[in-house]
């Protein structure tokens, strides 16, 4: 799936710098998360989404806002004083939420997903080289993993995931689960270049948008996320969107209006006979939503 959003989209995409959002300083304990997969897989699949965290100056409305919106379960998780969320779709835990410092100026949440990646310690080597930063160093987490989040060489932020417990087997995301990630850049060919040389990814043309630049990048034999070109506007800023399947788009959009989010970009159709749309939650996260008319969604994305 592809999303293709208008130029209004992208006043959305202003981020705050990810100092001071982060609860990983050095020597600190870390915190007992559960594993990505139970029972354990033995599979690793580079270059595959794996994870996402909000991180929130407001759990507890952030918390009610996705819990009601796609019927997220939350286990809140504390460890010397601080807390995390896990949200399961169901049984699996999907995602992610860490509390971060108040401020005295309003900022509003900020997803940032995860990349699954086999060598945490030569994917950090390669990140630099290619011109991208370490923001949050690697932290071994029990039973999580290996986890890290970087900037790619245009300043987007993406974490990285080193999963202990292997790589959950691509199939058909069902409603709740993440479906898509698309990144919004100033130069698509520069920074695809980015993720291919650190991740392994393959570029190559999507042919199933008419607007030119835009790009696949692939691992697997599968499209794993879309770079985007951002329109010539100054308040335009490079950045990663997460896009959520939902079963019926009209009625999420309604349920996350009611829940004090906003609706951002009105659906519209786009790849796979599907209607996306992007939404702001009750603290200001940006994530977008996606239904596919039929049950058109293919298991595999060529």
């Amino acid at each position: 799936m592809h999303p293709n959003p208008t130029d209004r989209f992208a006043s959305f995409l202003v981020f705050a710098t990810l100092l001071g959002l982060l609860f990983w300083p050095a020597g600190a304990r870390a915190a007992p998360f559960q594993p990505l997969n139970s029972p354990a897989t033995r599979e690793h699949l580079p270059g595959k989404f794996v994870w996402a965290d909000l991180f929130t100056t407001d759990p507890v409305a952030a918390t009610k806002f996705y819990s009601g919106l796609f019927g997220w379960t939350a286990n809140v998780i504390n460890r010397d004083g601080k807390a995390y969320t896990v949200f399961s779709n169901g049984s699996r835990p999907v995602a992610g939420l860490a509390p971060r410092p108040p401020s005295n100026t309003k900022r509003p949440s900020r997803w940032i997903s995860y990349i699954a990646v086999t060598n945490m310690s030569s994917t950090l080597k390669l990140v630099t080289k290619a011109g991208g930063q370490v923001r949050a160093a690697a932290r071994d987490f029990p039973d999580r993993g290996i986890q890290a989040i970087i900037a790619d060489n245009e300043g987007s932020t993406i974490g990285l995931l080193q999963s202990s417990s292997g790589d959950a087997a691509d199939e058909e995301p069902k409603p709740g689960d993440w479906n898509w990630f698309e990144l919004f850049v100033k130069q698509p060919q520069v920074v695809s270049a980015f993720y291919r040389d650190i991740v392994s990814y393959e570029m190559a043309p999507d042919l199933r948008t008419e607007r030119k630049g835009d790009l696949l990048l692939s691992s697997g034999g599968l499209a794993r996320a879309g770079v985007a070109p951002l329109p010539a506007r100054e308040d335009a800023k490079p950045g990663w969107l997460g896009v959520v399947r939902v079963a019926n788009i009209d009625e999420a959009l309604a349920r996350a209006v009611k829940l004090g989010g906003e609706v951002l970009v009105a659906p519209r159709p786009a790849a796979y006979e599907s209607r996306f749309a992007i939404i702001a939650d009750s603290t200001g996260g940006t994530v977008g939503l996606v239904e596919y008319v039929n049950d058109a969604n293919p298991t595999s994305r060529p």
